[in-house]
């Protein structure tokens, strides 16, 4: 089961939030407080990556659910949230968007996931909001500067989409097979952009506007955040597919800076890790979770 939750964001954006729980709610009925009553802690928050969607996390969410509150966020521009013309979509609205959902739906403290720019917005928000955040799990993002050339190349990606598919398999097909970026046929990236196309008048086109992604990517690409990541006092897991964005010596240093990191990988995954390989993804970070929502991660 899924509801949505409606949270007001910076400057009063409409902020889709979307709690799993699959009956019966085992975080619920074992943790109550000396009234009685139930005990929403422990909480997680799941942030997607650029063009993703709240969506994208439904199976981690689940697993989740058994035993504790999951929600996971449309940030802005994405999704069902808000896509104001004018932004901002600057890092600190969406780190003030991330702070919202914490306060408003009373997951704090809670342990944050983010995949890719969500894991930056994730780990930016545990700097400054330690009091919000008990544990925090960095999927695929790196921490280093992707720089100027990186923005042109995503600029004439996003021109070479063949806007509008004519259909869902086209889009499954294209985003799996036919993109220029896709080295080898790759099903579960091609569903992954299908769960964020919508039916227009012409065929599907994204849910999202791509000079938006492009104007969110800008505020992150060309700065190191480094120093944001020191400044993570909570425990930290650093997870990235092997065949993924991360490579193993920057994501090895990232644990190395953080105070508190910690380390996994998962095998035959790109960068859509939790996508790509469920599984996989699974057995990595399920006993940092396990440690973290327990109290019994390690000092």
């Amino acid at each position: 089961m899924v509801r949505r939750i409606d949270v007001s964001g910076a400057g009063g954006a409409r902020l889709a939030a979307w709690e799993y729980a699959d009956p019966p709610k085992l975080w619920e009925a074992s943790r109550t407080e000396p009234d009685g009553e139930a005990d929403p802690s422990p909480g997680v928050l799941l942030l997607h990556g650029l063009m993703g969607r709240a969506s994208h996390w439904a199976g981690t969410a689940r697993w989740l659910a058994e035993r504790h509150r999951a929600v996971a966020l449309d940030q802005r521009g994405h999704g069902q949230s808000d896509k104001p013309p004018e932004g901002p979509f600057t890092r600190d609205a969406y780190v003030d968007d991330a702070e919202a959902a914490l306060v408003q739906l009373g997951l704090a403290p809670a342990v944050l996931i983010g995949h890719s720019m969500g894991a930056l917005t994730a780990w930016q928000l545990a700097a400054r909001r330690p009091d919000l955040v008990r544990g925090l799990i960095i999927c695929d993002m790196k921490a280093s500067p992707l720089g100027a050339a990186s923005q042109r190349e995503w600029a004439d990606w996003f021109k070479a989409w063949p806007l509008p598919f004519a259909t869902l398999a086209d889009v499954r097909k294209w985003f799996g097979e036919d993109d220029p970026w896709v080295e080898r046929p790759n099903p579960a990236r091609g569903d992954f952009y299908a769960e964020v196309m919508t039916e227009s008048e012409d065929g599907w086109r994204p849910v999202f506007a791509r000079d938006q992604m492009l104007v969110s990517r800008e505020t992150w690409v060309y700065d190191a955040h480094w120093e944001e990541l020191a400044q993570v006092q909570c425990p930290a897991l650093v997870v990235r597919g092997l065949d993924g964005e991360l490579g193993r010596a920057e994501a090895q240093e990232m644990v190395r800076v953080l105070p508190r990191g910690a380390y996994a990988e998962v095998p035959d995954a790109g960068h859509l890790v939790h996508y790509d390989r469920p599984d996989g993804w699974r057995t990595a970070v399920e006993p940092f979770l396990d440690g973290v929502l327990t109290g019994s991660e390690p000092a």
